[in-house]
């Protein structure tokens, strides 16, 4: 009865144009995917390694490249500077046993990249196989030669020597090694303990002397003093004495000088007098005091008269 109210549709559907643009959207995606699996982009600091059916073929440097679908694939390979790290055991010279931890800096050379990839399949089975061993053969045959004062006060010789042993035994390799570090080095509490209490009793020996040289150079400083101060002296008493003595002669000189002039004054004074009587009665004149004389000899020269009147 209900049936009586209701109308009934039939929808026809066109199986043909369905079927066309499935088609058209299936054809679509494959291009895409086609499109997809052409091209391809390797990123700065990496290179490329194209495999076809699994095996590797070339090199390619970082940008857009295209390739075969589903016949090539790509592994790109980090020629970045990379940094190992590697914890070990060894012993010292003295048979000490040391534990270190020592790291490297290495990069795979561009040019080569290809044949790493070749020969080890990567750079963590390069590590593995290859830089790992040697790193840590390089370590222990470096810490060997030192004794463990020397490996603390002269690491730098320590590293230098891992470095020459490593880059000869990574020499054949397509890589490059940039630089060692010993980044930890844990040795024997007790020999820790004996280096502290020995290095205290340097520090100790070493403020002793330093007192005793600035003692002895405070006694030094006092000689020096004193020596200066004599110096002085004598260079005073010496140019007093080297004064005296100049003035001295200077004054010596003056009175040879005077008594020369003062002869031969007399001299001439006298050549003059004799040659001259009248200059010697004038100097008479001169030095007559204007008195007459008082006495006068005898004609007998015996008897002395008072001329004095009475």
């Amino acid at each position: 009865m209900l049936n009586k109210g209701l109308t009934k549709n039939t929808v026809n559907v066109d199986t043909a144009q369905a079927g066309k643009h499935l088609g058209k959207a299936a054809i679509a995606i494959i291009s895409g995917i086609v499109l997809w699996q052409v091209f391809y982009t390797i990123d700065e600091g990496h290179v490329g390694i194209v495999k076809r059916f699994g095996e590797a073929t070339t090199q390619v440097n970082p940008g857009l490249h295209t390739k075969v679908p589903f016949a090539d694939g790509i592994e790109e390979l980090e020629i970045r500077t990379r940094k190992n790290t590697e914890n070990l055991k060894a012993s010292t010279f003295e048979q000490m046993p040391v534990q270190a931890e020592v790291s490297v800096n290495w990069t795979v050379i561009r040019a080569e990249a290809f044949e790493l990839y070749k020969g080890y399949g990567g750079l963590d089975q390069f590590e593995n196989r290859i830089l790992d061993p040697r790193l840590r053969s390089a370590t222990k045959d470096a810490l060997a030669r030192f004794k463990a004062e020397q490996i603390i006060q002269n690491r730098g010789q320590v590293i230098q020597k891992i470095e020459e042993t490593l880059l000869s035994a990574m020499a054949e390799f397509p890589v490059k090694l940039d630089s060692v570090q010993i980044e930890n080095l844990i040795l024997p509490k007790k020999y820790l303990q004996s280096i502290e209490t020995k290095q205290t009793e340097k520090n100790l020996a070493a403020a002793e002397k330093h007192r005793l040289e600035r003692q002895k150079l405070e006694a030094q400083r006092e000689v020096n003093t004193a020596e200066a101060k004599r110096d002085a002296e004598k260079a005073r008493a010496d140019g007093s004495a080297y004064a005296t003595e100049v003035e001295a002669k200077a004054e010596a000189e003056a009175i040879r000088v005077k008594g020369i002039a003062e002869a031969e004054a007399m001299l001439k004074k006298a050549q003059a007098i004799k040659a001259n009587n009248t200059l010697v009665d004038y100097v008479k004149a001169q030095q007559w005091d204007g008195k007459l004389p008082t006495t006068v000899m005898g004609s007998g020269q015996d008897i002395l008269w008072n001329m004095k009147e009475k």
